[in-house]
């Protein structure tokens, strides 16, 4: 056998190795993205997370402005530091909605009142029914809904102080 042949195994494991060593560097991206993005939000109603807010629904949502969609929970640690962003947004004029997943109203009254409250409504989604029919994946996200009622924008994760500039502009071009 020729030494050329003999290497064909060893060249062939160093490229597997290498494509292994790629993903566990470059790891594939977890953020599922919903499939609701530039469609009508579905039809739902939910009632209040807690007495001192009102309830939630597809309604509201479609009132001719548009506005921030938030999903969240008092358990949720980065949802605690989006509060500050959420606040931002809200001193610049943005109206902020929530969905509480899965959480009870003594602890978003706690949690509200340590991160701050910068929704108008929050309605309560005990089982998820909403934040899954929206195709939400998880805790925080913010949905952009425009003044029709149709999901423009999806940001996974929490907000942070450099999303504000891009979010505010896209508030605008949904007018």
């Amino acid at each position: 056998m020729s030494r050329g042949l003999r290497l064909i195994p060893i060249i062939l494991l160093l490229f597997l190795l290498s494509g292994l060593a790629w993903r566990l560097i470059k790891p594939a991206d977890t953020a599922i993205p919903s499939q609701m993005v530039e469609r009508q939000l579905p039809q739902f109603e939910l009632p209040p997370a807690m007495p001192a807010k009102p309830g939630l629904s597809a309604v509201d949502l479609a009132t001719g402005e548009p506005r921030l969609l938030n999903i969240f929970a008092s358990w949720c640690v980065p949802c605690a530091s989006e509060g500050k962003v959420l606040q931002e947004l809200q001193r610049r004029g943005v109206k902020i909605d929530a969905i509480a997943v899965r959480d009870t109203p003594e602890a978003l009254t706690a949690f509200l009142a340590r991160n701050g409250d910068p929704y108008e409504r929050i309605g309560a989604d005990r089982q998820s029914d909403v934040q899954i029919a929206l195709g939400s994946s998880g805790v925080p996200e913010t949905f952009l809904i425009d003044g029709h009622g149709v999901v423009r924008r999806q940001y996974i994760g929490a907000l942070n102080a450099s999303n504000i500039p891009g979010v505010l502009q896209e508030l605008e071009q949904a007018r």
